[in-house]
């Protein structure tokens, strides 16, 4: 795909990026596709997966209790818990309001780690990455940030969440699907949005504006980007998925250039 040759010219020392199809098919790869990125929040969609593979498997529900006070495994996975962005101190009554919080998914993990035994960068190798043979990927710390992977690894990811394999579909469905609709909120890196929507693990682009996916980017559109300069979207409506990592913090570079590139790899789908 032509399209993704506009990362040759964002301002970054390195930078890779490809389009899958559900059924695997990588449209377009451009950029060392092996290379070892840090993918900061990108890992959290990893972490979701290997939690709804956790409730998959009977280790724990959704509407159990984990985390703080009146908080739920599921609240933990839409940011509703009430838990600070980067603390393990309530803000807020869970349900209410919703906080992006690290802290609430490292809770999330300690929860899975205690109820299936497993230390949870094992489980999440266990549960998605050694099935889906991403070799490249490894979680080394938070299962909020702390992810390690490759634009091969990630594209293997974006079309199991497409076209799931490891989970029934029902359960996709229902993590790209709004949690606790109508809840206002931060989008990091964009400011307040309201409603700022999320589904499980997945943020999900609705009407927000401003946004890091593309102008033409559908409503029904999911994902996540990460402080480091990395960003994951699936786009039900045009059938396709990006994945986009680069070396370089996130920053005005990447509010600009972003949605630039989206735009353009849509229009080549097209």
């Amino acid at each position: 795909m032509k399209s993704l040759a506009l990362i040759d010219n964002w301002p970054v020392t390195t930078a890779a990026a490809a389009v899958v199809r559900a059924d695997g098919t990588v449209l377009g790869s451009h950029g060392p596709g092996a290379h070892r990125f840090p993918l900061a929040s990108v890992t959290k969609p990893l972490a979701a997966y290997a939690a709804l593979v956790a409730y998959e498997e009977g280790a724990v529900e959704l509407d159990e209790p984990a985390g703080p006070a009146g908080s739920t495994v599921r609240h933990l996975l839409a940011h509703t818990s009430g838990l600070a962005f980067d603390e393990h101190r309530v803000m807020a009554p869970a349900g209410e309001r919703r906080l992006y919080s690290n802290a609430g998914f490292e809770q999330l993990g300690d929860h899975i780690a205690k109820a299936t035994d497993i230390p949870f960068a094992e489980y999440l190798r266990q549960a998605v990455l050694e099935p889906l043979g991403m070799t490249s990927t490894s979680l080394e710390g938070s299962p909020a940030k702390d992810g390690v992977s490759t634009v091969d690894d990630l594209a293997r990811f974006a079309a199991e969440v497409q076209a799931p394999r490891l989970l029934d579909p029902r359960t996709v469905a229902e993590a790209m699907t709004v949690q606790y609709p109508g809840t206002k909120g931060v989008l990091p890196g964009y400011g307040h949005q309201n409603p700022n929507d999320w589904g499980l693990g997945f943020e999900i682009r609705d009407g927000k504006s401003p946004h890091w996916t593309g102008s033409s980017s559908s409503p029904r559109t999911f994902g996540h980007f990460g402080q480091s300069g990395t960003f994951l979207w699936i786009d039900p409506a045009a059938g396709a998925a990006c994945v986009a990592l680069t070396d370089r913090a996130f920053g005005p570079w990447a509010v600009q250039v972003w949605p630039e590139l989206t735009d353009a790899v849509l229009a080549e789908l097209r």
